[in-house]
């Protein structure tokens, strides 16, 4: 009987073998599969340039130097995030605050079961079922009413929405530390590695602590990011969040130019139709991480839902990618345009910025410019140059080109709660209307710290491609 059994199980496993390849190796493949082409986006071919300024520079500056590096091919944005595909982002925050209070006085603005029937692990937003801006019940206005200034905060005549509550959360996985080697899971002890010698590791066998950053609202409301250290046990240990108001600080037209009457940019700058087509300004560093968390979920989402497959990341350029976009596959060139001028033959000015002293109007504008008002470069990126200046997701450090890789080349340093000012600086790139043109050269390299605002300062998103 054991014979027979044994007999039994052998020829299902080379049954099964037959039927997968006829005991070959075939390999598992899935069916063909081609990248969609992410809307508003360009594809930029890999390639290897000369990092680094082209022009003189002052002495002992430190930013002169210049390395040759090879890119991996990627997706950007043809132009910068504008303030219409911005407030698409704001919408959607807006949106959803207004869904979950709504779910406290109508369950129809959440979803309990999928679509076999089955209790879901925790209830989801219904996109489906329309806010009741327009006619709403009295609970449903008690709700909706609770999103906008209240009492003495409420110092216009028409209803404001809050914009402080327009928060997001997003999170990461800090793969930096999931791969230092005391991070490393044992899978002999199937634990997280708390013995750590002969690693080069100056530390005994302690448990192995992680820093991370989280987020919460603390008993007056109020948004609190911080770090902390824990020991390492689980995957999850990784992942770190962070909690942010996402609406642009229009304030920053005021705050950036002292003694300027720059009232009507911040009154209405961001959220007239007018300026829809303009980029957006006054968005910090994490703010932008925000809109690229949100826009990969968007994409993805929507992939997921329609048979699709997930791809990677929306996210902010690194300081490589950004130049060799920027010189558009002209090696040394000065500018994206490929010249040494910032005329054409004829006089006309090439990018929006600031000709002379105290002269912003010979380009055509005084402040910021529509999108793709000026000749895009020769991988088809408008405004690499002027218009406003861009973040990227390098961390600036004055002697980068030293130590970085000369493969995809990037410093990354997610700054901590408790961490200096000097390490929250971002690299920028490109100069902006208020700028002179030698912040308009590809290789010109200056910071700005990601919590700040500021109304000359912008961004767009690549995406890594696939193959």
């Amino acid at each position: 009987m054991k014979k027979l059994l044994i007999f039994s199980v052998i020829a299902l496993l080379l049954g099964s073998c037959s039927g997968d390849g006829g005991g070959e190796l075939v390999g598992v493949y899935s069916k063909s599969w081609k990248e969609p082409s992410p809307y508003g986006m360009l594809y930029i071919k890999r390639g290897s340039f000369t990092i680094g300024q082209n022009d003189q520079d002052a002495n002992w500056a430190m930013t002169s130097q210049s390395k040759t590096v090879s890119v991996d091919a990627f997706w950007m944005d043809e132009t910068e995030i504008t303030n219409g595909e911005y407030r698409q982002f704001v919408h959607w925050v807006r949106d959803s605050i207004a869904r979950e209070k709504l779910s406290l006085v109508d369950e129809e603005f959440k979803i309990t079961q999928d679509k076999k029937g089955n209790e879901l692990k925790k209830p989801i937003l219904n996109w489906k079922k329309d806010i009741p801006w327009s006619k709403p019940n009295e609970d449903q206005q008690i709700a909706i009413d609770s999103m906008f200034y209240m009492g003495e905060d409420d110092i216009d005549i028409f209803p404001q929405l809050n914009a402080m509550i327009l928060s997001y959360q997003y999170s990461w996985v800090d793969y930096i530390q999931a791969a230092k080697k005391e991070n490393k899971f044992d899978v002999m002890r199937g634990s997280y590695n708390r013995s750590i010698e002969g690693l080069g590791v100056t530390k005994d066998s302690a448990d192995v602590m992680i820093r991370k950053d989280t987020s919460y609202y603390n008993e007056q409301g109020h948004i609190i990011n911080k770090t902390i250290y824990r020991e390492l046990k689980k995957r999850s240990d990784f992942i770190s969040k962070k909690r942010i108001n996402i609406y642009p600080d229009t304030l920053c037209w005021i705050r950036d130019f002292t003694y300027a009457y720059n009232e009507p940019y911040m009154k209405l700058y961001f959220a007239h139709p007018g300026y829809g087509e303009y980029p957006v300004v006054g968005v910090s560093w994490e703010q932008a991480q925000a809109f690229c968390h949100w826009r990969t979920n968007l994409f993805n989402g929507y992939q997921i839902a329609n048979g699709g497959v997930r791809v990677q990341d929306f996210r902010l350029p690194t300081e490589a990618e950004w130049e060799y976009a920027a010189r558009g596959g002209k090696d040394l060139s000065m500018y994206p345009w490929g010249g040494y001028y910032v005329r054409t033959a004829k006089g006309c000015f090439l990018a929006n910025f600031k000709p002379q002293r105290g002269n912003y109007t010979d380009d055509g504008y005084l402040i910021t410019s529509r999108v793709a008002s000026y000749p895009p470069n020769d991988f088809g990126l408008y405004d690499m140059a002027g218009n406003v200046a861009e973040w990227t997701s390098t961390a600036f450090h004055e002697s980068n080109y030293s130590f970085v890789h000369d493969m995809n080349p990037n410093y990354e340093y997610n700054a901590k709660s408790s961490d200096p000012d000097v390490l929250r600086r971002k690299v920028i790139k490109g100069g902006g209307w208020k700028d002179v043109s030698i912040f308009l050269q590809c290789g010109m390299r200056t910071y700005e710290y990601q919590t700040e605002n500021r109304s000359f300062l912008g961004f767009r998103c690549v995406r890594s491609y696939i193959g």
